[in-house]
């Protein structure tokens, strides 16, 4: 399978073979006086990713920056060709910045004139597969309670003003001065009626989590830590 680098690789080759008007291999540049054009990647360089609030997951998009290099005087004029098509078209993008010393060093070729071309690639990700439903879809209908609380300290003191919220939904209330709260449209479950009922306490810069008895008919007393 080929890879994006790969891939616009081979692409960015076959376009200069045809502005050059002969192959272009793929391959660092090397010192042959009689050589012809080479294009050999340099790095990858970022750029800008895109987001949907879809479920698709959209690609990963990078650019590979590509060295377009002669092996000597004979190679000018393809080189030539190839900077009057990239100008001409404004495809790949054209880069002027292949002077410096310390890249031809590292190539182990003399300074020559060159050109840096940045081209687009992408990777997509597919969005994984949802898993099988392998049984009937069953709708149930659930019953709803009504909890009426009080939340105390230490001492048995009650603590008002602490916001009392119903985990998993948007239910809130706060107790009032006496400790008390009442919590209405909780979620009753018949297939499993002994499954406790779990609340947040927030108050005073602390929370709490405490789980309540859903069969409790009478005042249910929370009691906060110290």
């Amino acid at each position: 399978m080929t890879g994006a680098i790969e891939a616009a690789v081979a692409d960015v080759a076959s376009w200069l073979t045809g502005a050059a008007g002969e192959p272009v291999p793929v391959g660092p540049p090397r010192d042959d006086p009689g050589g012809g054009l080479t294009v050999w990647p340099l790095e990858l360089r970022p750029a800008r990713q895109t987001a949907t609030g879809g479920a698709a997951r959209e690609p990963y998009r990078f650019v590979v920056r590509l060295l377009v290099a002669g092996g000597g005087p004979a190679a000018l004029a393809a080189l030539d060709r190839v900077l009057a098509a990239a100008t001409t078209a404004g495809r790949p993008e054209l880069v002027l910045a292949t002077g410096d010393p310390a890249l031809w060093r590292a190539l182990g070729v003399a300074p020559r004139p060159a050109l840096l071309l940045d081209v687009a690639a992408r990777i997509d990700r597919p969005v994984p597969a949802a898993p099988p439903v392998r049984h009937p879809l069953r709708l149930r209908q659930l019953g709803m309670r009504t909890f009426d609380g009080r939340v105390v300290g230490p001492q048995d003191q009650p603590l008002a003003a602490v916001r009392v919220e119903l985990v998993g939904t948007a239910q809130t209330t706060e107790t009032d001065a006496a400790g008390r709260f009442r919590l209405t449209g909780v979620p009753h479950d018949p297939d499993a009626p002994a499954a406790p009922v779990r609340i947040r306490l927030v108050g005073a810069g602390r929370v709490h989590t405490a789980e309540l008895d859903p069969d409790g008919d009478h005042l249910i007393v929370v009691r906060a830590p110290d």
